[in-house]
C-alpha cells in the first residue's frame, strides 16, 4: 500500500541527499533488459512467445521476484544476466543526468543509486559508463536482507549517506520505489521519463512528479539556501523566472508537481 494522501511528505525542507533508481531513471536499458528477458525464456522455456510486456509490468523488481510473480523458472535468471551483461554495450545514460549529477555533487549532496540489480551488475554497468565516480554508494537488491518494494535498500542507502529520511529525496519510475521511498520515510519522486506507464506511476502516490531529470535541482538548493523559493509549498517553473504554486498535475513539458498533501 501506498498509504492515503494526507502521509505524503513535504519536499520543501532541506535536502542533503538523493537516493536514484538505475534502470530507466539513470540509464536507458529497457531495450535491453526486453531482448535479455526473450532470449532467456527461450533457453530455458523453449517455444512459445516469451512474455515480455507482463515482465515490463514490474520494473525496479528484483528479477528472481519478478520470474516468481509471472510463475516462469528461477533458472532464467543466469541467461538474463549474461545476455544483459553481453548486451551492456547498448546501454546509455539518460540524457541530462550526467550533467544533473554532476550539478547535485557540486552542490555537496550525497547521492547513491538503490538498484533492482544485483550490486555488482549495477557499479559494472556504471563503471562501463564511466558514471561510479558520480555517485558515493551503490546498493544492489541482492544486499539488503529484502528488496523494493520494501523500504531495506532506501534505509542502507541512507546509513552510507550519514542522513535522516526528513533530508533525503527518492528519484524513480517505478510504483515499487514509491512505495518504498514512503516505507522508508522520504520524499517520493516520480520521473515521468521512465519505464512505467505514467498513469500507474501517478497511481502509486508520489509526493513530486518531474517531467525531466534537471526538474529535480529546484528540489535540491546549495545548503544555506533554504526552499527554492524561500517560502514552502512552492515548486521552479524551470520554463521562466517565476515560481509556480504547487498543484496535482504535471504539464508535459512543465517543472516540478507535488501531489496534493491532503
Amino acid at each position: 500500500m501506498t498509504g492515503g494522501a494526507g502521509d505524503r511528505r513535504d519536499p520543501s525542507g532541506q535536502v542533503r541527499a538523493v537516493v536514484f533508481d538505475l534502470d530507466g531513471v539513470l540509464v536507458d536499458s529497457l531495450g535491453v533488459a526486453r531482448e535479455a528477458f526473450a532470449r532467456a525464456y527461450a533457453e530455458v522455456v523453449g517455444d512459445g512467445v516469451a512474455p515480455v510486456e507482463e515482465y515490463c509490468r514490474h520494473p525496479g523488481r528484483y528479477l528472481p521476484e519478478v520470474l516468481e510473480l509471472l510463475g516462469l523458472p528461477a533458472t532464467m535468471a543466469g541467461p538474463f544476466v549474461r545476455e544483459s551483461n553481453r548486451l551492456a554495450y547498448r546501454v546509455m545514460p539518460v540524457d541530462g543526468v550526467v550533467e544533473l549529477l554532476g550539478v547535485l555533487r557540486g552542490r555537496g549532496l550525497g547521492l547513491a543509486v538503490a538498484t533492482g540489480r544485483s550490486g555488482t551488475r549495477a557499479r559494472d554497468l556504471l563503471g562501463g559508463l564511466g558514471m561510479l565516480p558520480l555517485v558515493d554508494h551503490v546498493v544492489g537488491a541482492d544486499e539488503v536482507p529484502r528488496p523494493k518494494p520494501a523500504p531495506d535498500i532506501v534505509r542502507r542507502a541512507l546509513e552510507l549517506l550519514g542522513v535522516r529520511p526528513g533530508e533525503a529525496v527518492l528519484l524513480g519510475d517505478a510504483p515499487a520505489d514509491m512505495v518504498s521511498a514512503r516505507a522508508a520515510g522520504v520524499v517520493a519522486v516520480a520521473a515521468l521519463w521512465g519505464e512505467s506507464d505514467r498513469e500507474v506511476l501517478l497511481a502509486a502516490g508520489p509526493d513530486v512528479v518531474l517531467a525531466r531529470p534537471a526538474d529535480l535541482l529546484p528540489l535540491c538548493p546549495p545548503p544555506g539556501s533554504g526552499s527554492p523559493s524561500g517560502r514552502p509549498g512552492a515548486a521552479a517553473d524551470t520554463r521562466g523566472d517565476r515560481w509556480a504554486p504547487l498543484s496535482g498535475r504535471s504539464a508535459p513539458d512543465g517543472p516540478p508537481v507535488r501531489q496534493p498533501m491532503g
